[in-house]
């Protein structure tokens, strides 16, 4: 079987691994979650970037530091994964779902402004598979109405939206390295802070709601209880596998670039033939190889799909269910607008596997799979 995905791996991590136990330190703040702060500030110019135990955690960290409050409104799209959503429902708020894109599968700008009330006080767009969302429009949205906005990065990482790195545009920016990303801790995340107003509060969050990082700084001689917070520091095990990953990152970008090309250079006779679309990438806009998808005519199509696949070696899958849809997303949330593209699109969507060392025979064996498919049934 041809899985769906396998977690990245360089080669070097037990050897990171080994170094943070020999020194005796690996719970959080350590030597290597200070190299991937610094390396993540580096190479995305952010601020402050802070790894966290998830990217879950480090979007529930930008809801504390938008002082989102009970009876607060927060505007994203349905099409997300439940994090997104329950970040803001712990603080109380109510989650305004709109409609989504059909070509990216992202928030439809247009449809945010007419969600907007007096109650608003965030908009937190999803990059959908590392591509950007409009985020000129949706800038220029938060400055006329005064609010905040969290982006959801998770899949982003070096993806850019006219030249700048997704997760740096709006107040705050959340990475996710899931074993699942492009880079992986196993678990683990990061908070991209864009204003340095903000690094003080987050440090004083992630630290259980103590100046414990002033005290080791030696900005004051003793440490204490100031705020509300949490523990959301990562394990310096975590961290070090992680940076052997960011070290070599460009081996991992190019090899899953390299796919990725594939792929969508193999599936556009399908596509001419009125068979699948394959993903857009719009102008002004570059992706990170995260993950490749067909659309399907239908959701009777795509599981017919999904099974034929499985039956001949290979592992496809699809992705979110709606939230407007799901028991706590109405409790929590409502659809602002109609739901013109959100299901219809969610439910046509298939992902192909993709993975860093993907091998080219597995590749075209997947491809095959799905030219033949079509082939059969058309």
């Amino acid at each position: 079987m041809i899985p769906f995905n396998i977690p990245p791996y360089i080669g070097v991590e037990e050897k990171f691994i080994f170094e943070a136990i020999s020194k005796h330190k690996i719970c959080g703040d350590g030597e290597f979650t200070k190299k991937c702060n610094n390396w993540l500030e580096e190479k995305t110019g952010a601020e402050k970037v802070l790894l966290t135990t998830s990217c879950t955690h480090a979007t529930e960290m930008a809801a504390l530091l938008c002082e989102i409050q009970p009876g607060d409104e927060v505007i994203m799209p349905s099409y997300t994964f439940v994090s997104t959503a329950d970040a803001f429902v712990l603080r109380g708020a109510k989650v305004v779902f709109v409609d989504i894109r059909p070509d990216t599968m992202n928030i439809d700008e247009t449809k945010i402004e007419a969600a907007i009330t007096e109650r608003t006080k965030a908009i937190v767009p999803v990059h959908y598979a590392g591509v950007s969302c409009e985020m000129d429009v949706i800038m220029h949205l938060a400055n006329k109405y005064n609010l905040k906005v969290v982006e959801d990065a998770a899949q982003a990482i070096f993806s850019t939206y006219h030249g700048q790195m997704l997760g740096t545009i709006g107040d705050f920016g959340a990475y996710s390295f899931h074993e699942t990303k492009n880079y992986s801790m196993g678990e683990g995340g990061a908070l991209l802070i864009k204003n340095a107003d903000d690094i003080e509060k987050a440090e004083i969050i992630r630290e259980k709601g103590t100046n414990r990082s002033k005290f080791f700084r030696g900005q004051i001689d003793k440490y204490t209880w100031v705020e509300a917070g949490s523990s959301y520091l990562p394990s310096e095990l975590n961290a070090a596998y992680l940076y052997a990953q960011l070290e070599q990152y460009k081996k991992i970008f190019d090899d899953r670039m390299k796919s990725w090309n594939k792929y969508f250079e193999s599936f556009e006779e399908l596509e001419k033939a009125g068979y699948v679309e394959r993903p857009t990438i719009p102008d002004g806009c570059t992706h990170n190889a995260h993950m490749f998808y067909l659309k399907c005519k239908d959701l009777t199509e795509r599981t017919e799909l999904i099974s034929y696949a499985k039956e001949n070696d290979v592992l496809m899958v699809f992705h979110y269910i709606p939230l407007h849809s799901a028991p706590a997303g109405k409790k929590y949330g409502r659809f602002n607008g109609d739901d013109v593209y959100t299901t219809k699109e969610s439910e046509r969507l298939v992902r192909l596997p993709l993975y860093y060392g993907l091998k080219e025979v597995d590749q075209e064996k997947v491809i095959k799979v799905v030219k033949d498919f079509y082939q059969h049934n058309n």
